[in-house]
Parts: C-alpha cells; structure tokens; sequence
C-alpha cells in the first residue's frame, strides 16, 4: 500500500497534516489496542510525537513505512466485525443485565477457590483479525483450571499426531461427570476435556522431560497462544487441588490398573503436572486471544504466528464442541451450537470459528460446574448475533447475522 493513501484516510477537514491521535483513534474505532504488536513498529516512532504535534506527509511515510501493509488492512480493509462499535455496544449492553444474574455458588472442593470473590465479572473478545473488546473484571488473574484441556490435547496433537494420541484417549461425550471414575470400553479416557482424558494428556506432555521443563513448554504455548503474555501460576491453588486430590489421584491408579498409560510413566509426576497446569493464571483479555487463535485456525491474530496445525484446531473444536462444557454438553451444543469449554473457577472460553474467541470469568457455578453468568451470556449472545453454527440453516441466502 501507498502509505499516501493512508495518510488521506486520515486527514480530517482536508488538513495538510495528521495527528497521532487521528491514528489510535481510527484503530481504536476498529476495535484494534495501542498494544497490538503488528504496528509496534510505528507506534514506537509515533511515541516521538505528542497527541497535539502535526505530523506532515514526509513524517507521517517515515513513521508508518515498515508497519503500512498491517495499518492499512486494519484501517481500510473488511475486518471481520466491520461495524465494531456497534458489536461493543450489543456486548455491553449483555454484560451489563447479566450483573444481575446472581444464581449458582463458588466452587468448594478446592479450598482456595472457595475464597474468590463470587462478585467478579468479566468479559473480553478477540477476532480473527485481532479487534479487542474487554469490559469489567478483565485484568483480574484467576486460574484457568480446565480450560487449560484444550491447549494441552492440542500440545500432543501437534507433537506427537492425532492417531497416536487417540491410542490413549477417546473423543466421544461420556454422558457422566467430569470426575467420573469411569473408562470407555476400550479402557481409556473418554475424551481430553475430562479429568481422566486431561490426566492421560499431561503423560503424553515431553515425558522425557523433567517436570519443570514440561510447564515451561506448556507456558511457552500460552505464552504464544496469547500473543506475548507470560501466564502466571497460583502455588496456593496449585497446593490447594494437590492435597484435595483424592479423585483425581483415584482415577490415576484406575488407569494404571487398567494399563491406560504409556509405559515408564511416573504417576505422581503426571499428576503434580496436571495439578500444575490448572494453577496457571491467565486473565478475560488474555484468554480471550488464545480462544481467537483457536478460532484462527491455529493463528494468533495480533502476532500472525501459527501455534497450531488447522487440522489441530478443527479436531480441539471438534471435541469442545460435543465435551466442554462437563455433562451439559449436549443441551449446550443444542441451544448455543459452539465450541467452548468451562472450567470451575468459573472462566468459560467459547469460539466462533472463523470470527471470534470469547472468554467470560464469573466464579458461581452451576449443579454441573459450568458458570451461570457464562451460560446467560452465551444464550444471549448467539441470539444477539446468530453465532450459532446452524443459524445459517435458517436464512433463505445462507447469511449469519
């Protein structure tokens, strides 16, 4: 692009020069942050400049020359979400009748979860085309507990192939809770986005590593997923789920009893690891960029870096779609028709492939652990938008919307 026509798209009254302001401002239109490292470039060279300095034609091309394919894409191009601010306004409008909704209660089987604040509230969004929206509790951490199943099947996809990996795990609903002590007829897991399939997942997780090695891989491809941010870990939740593990250490042994597990495995070290990837903490804004990498199709939006493999992120959807959300995963495909998968300390992570990750953080739970605010949003939400993927069924051209 001719950074001259973007310079014009600029201009306001027909004014020889722009402000930096002119800039952020169109971005922040088109739902693109000041943050988004595909115009770090220019917005260090703009930093130069104060809100009210005049930048002319020969400043503006020196400032945005190395950025001006990405800026023009975002300012002038068809993004996903073309008429963002209305988007926004849909959201926002949701979020705020879901304050609301005070029904379900705090998870309490692990102590320190028990100690959130039922109160917090928060909802962001990320598009394919890297548009952020994020609104109440969005910067706040909170552990990503199951929500972490997704990442790591997708982790042993990439590494080790969807057949391989399927020796060991299932991909069928199990029609019982995400607890359950409970395998398919072939003795194994039923599916990654159970306890006992997350468990099987973490021992095909480097297992000739040591186990610190084994987080860190687990935290580079968050950090990669997220576009940049180094996920941080709850020792306290960790401990917590570790000495409140009675289930989880039951279905170990269930399946080494029944020869579930790849052999030479060390069963407490797989365990502690699990226990380990539920304590990373993560936050709305953030999580929400590793739902739109899903979305993406294995791309992170605001880095263009591929995470995962299409075929991963179609067989991760796939799976969140008939097993994440516990066992109300079925009325949730029937009424919501997305992918998604919840986690108990009350974040749900929800895709709109080809448009959108979500992730919505509200800590009260549902009888099935799934959060009732999240629920609330995501039935009002494919209302709102026609998201659900069979919603096309029902216009006479094929349109969503």
């Amino acid at each position: 692009m001719n950074p001259i026509t973007l310079f014009r798209s600029l201009l306001r009254q027909d004014s020889p020069t722009i402000l930096k302001s002119y800039i952020f401002e169109a971005l922040a239109q088109r739902g693109i942050q000041y943050t988004d490292p595909r115009i770090q470039n220019c917005v260090a060279k703009l930093d130069a400049f104060s809100d009210v300095d005049s930048i002319d034609e020969g400043l503006f091309v020196a400032c945005v020359q190395a950025d001006v394919e990405t800026l023009g894409h975002l300012l002038l191009g068809d993004l996903v979400i073309p008429d963002f601010g209305h988007f926004k306004a849909v959201l926002t409008e949701i979020f705020e009748d879901l304050k609301e909704n005070t029904a379900g209660n705090v998870a309490t089987y692990i102590p320190q979860l028990a100690h959130v604040n039922p109160e917090y509230w928060g909802l962001s969004v990320c598009t394919v085309d890297g548009q952020q929206f994020a609104i109440g509790d969005s910067e706040t951490p909170y552990c990503v507990q199951s929500t972490c199943k997704p990442v790591n099947y997708s982790l042993v996809l990439e590494t080790l192939g969807v057949e391989t990996v399927h020796r060991y795990i299932g991909r069928e609903p199990s029609g019982r809770g995400f607890n359950e002590l409970t395998l398919n007829h072939e003795g194994r897991p039923h599916n990654p986005m159970i306890n006992s399939g997350a468990i099987m997942a973490c021992s095909l997780i480097c297992p000739e590593l040591p186990l610190e090695e084994r987080l860190g891989v687990v935290l580079d491809t968050w950090q990669k997923l997220t576009g940049g941010y180094r996920p941080g870990f709850s020792l306290e939740v960790y401990l917590s789920e570790k000495r409140t593990a009675d289930r989880n250490f039951a279905l170990g042994y269930f399946m080494r009893e029944k020869k579930a597990f790849p052999e030479g495995i060390d069963l407490h070290q797989v365990l502690d690891f699990y226990f380990q990837c539920c304590a990373i903490e993560m936050t709305c804004r953030t999580q929400a960029v590793v739902a739109g990498s899903l979305a993406n199709g294995g791309v992170c939006p605001i880095t263009g870096e591929r995470v995962f493999s299409r075929s991963t992120a179609k067989d991760c959807l796939s799976l969140m779609y008939s097993c994440g959300m516990y066992d109300f995963s079925g009325e949730f495909a029937f009424t919501v028709g997305l992918p998604a998968k919840s986690s108990v300390s009350g974040a749900l992570m929800v895709v709109v492939p080809g448009v959108c990750g979500i992730t919505v953080w509200s800590p009260r739970l549902d009888r099935y652990g799934n959060s009732e605010r999240g629920l609330d949003f995501c039935n009002r939400l494919v209302k709102a938008f026609g998201f659900h993927m069979y919603d096309r069924l029902l216009k006479p051209n094929g349109a969503v919307g």
